[in-house]
């Protein structure tokens, strides 16, 4: 095997390890409770990803054995792979930018206004049909019940750092003025007007807030926060994917030249 081409195979086995991350990434993002309710650019990762692996395996057994038609069809998929990633991360980055997240005064944790997210985001999740959807399966899971497990006191609440999604979908906003019970069970709003989300309450375990506008803003802080997240790990692979593309490309092109070469000096030699 060629030197060039010995060099695509090693590069082309990098590139076959960046796609264990990626698949990772989306196997994490669809194991969070919100993004098995929304299902949204959870299957496009693990999909580039599962591709990455094709196309870079494809590589590598082509520079392996020197199939120069499967090196060709590498270098192009890889090419549009790396592009169809760079949209991925620009859309995630240019939908998560907003945050809709605001302090509140004696709380650890944040409450969170639709409006402060995205139109398109807001848009999505504010769909009838997809909004129902989403809120019957945020009430079958254990999101709001694992709270009165886990804080026993008031403090012991009103410290917690908790989810954006327990915070907008478990409780009432604080402006309301209810009396803490337990954290899914509050009494008499002392301010029952300083927010539409106060009348929408409710401590029926299968209503509390999923009815408010807060729980909407709350999904969209957890998928915020957790897109946030896993950027950083396409970031870091897209990084080295451009790079071991460029040196697949030169390899590629010694290679021809070896090629070339080789053919000139059984021609005349």
């Amino acid at each position: 095997m060629a030197v060039s081409n010995s060099i695509t195979a090693i590069v082309n086995f990098l590139a076959l390890l960046c796609s264990i991350p990626i698949i990772g990434a989306g196997i994490w993002l669809a194991g969070k409770q919100d993004n098995e309710c929304v299902h949204l650019l959870r299957w496009p990762v693990i999909l580039l990803g599962i591709l990455l692996l094709l196309v870079s395996l494809a590589g590598f057994v082509g520079a392996f054995w020197n199939r120069q038609g499967l090196l060709i069809i590498y270098l192009f998929s890889m090419a549009v792979l790396i592009v169809l990633l760079l949209a991925l991360l620009i859309f995630a980055f240019v939908v998560t930018r907003s945050d809709g997240s605001y302090s509140v005064a004696g709380r650890v944790y944040r409450e969170y206004r639709l409006e402060g997210f995205s139109s398109w985001l807001r848009n999505y999740v504010g769909k009838a049909g997809n909004w129902a959807r989403i809120r019957n399966c945020l009430v079958e899971s254990d999101t709001c019940e694992k709270l009165s497990r886990d804080f026993l006191t008031p403090d012991q609440f009103f410290r917690a750092d908790i989810s954006p999604l327990q915070s907008g979908c478990c409780k009432p906003p604080t402006a309301c003025g209810y009396g803490y019970v337990n954290p899914t069970v509050w009494t008499n709003p002392v301010n029952p007007g300083a927010d539409p989300d106060c009348y929408a309450w409710n401590n029926d375990p299968s209503q509390l807030c999923y009815g408010c506008t807060s729980c909407k803003a709350g999904l969209l802080g957890n998928l915020r926060k957790e897109w946030r997240r896993a950027n950083i790990i396409l970031i870091v692979a897209l990084v080295v994917l451009i790079w071991v593309y460029l040196i697949g490309c030169s390899a590629f092109k010694n290679a021809q030249t070896e090629d070339l070469f080789r053919r000139y000096k059984q021609g005349y030699v």
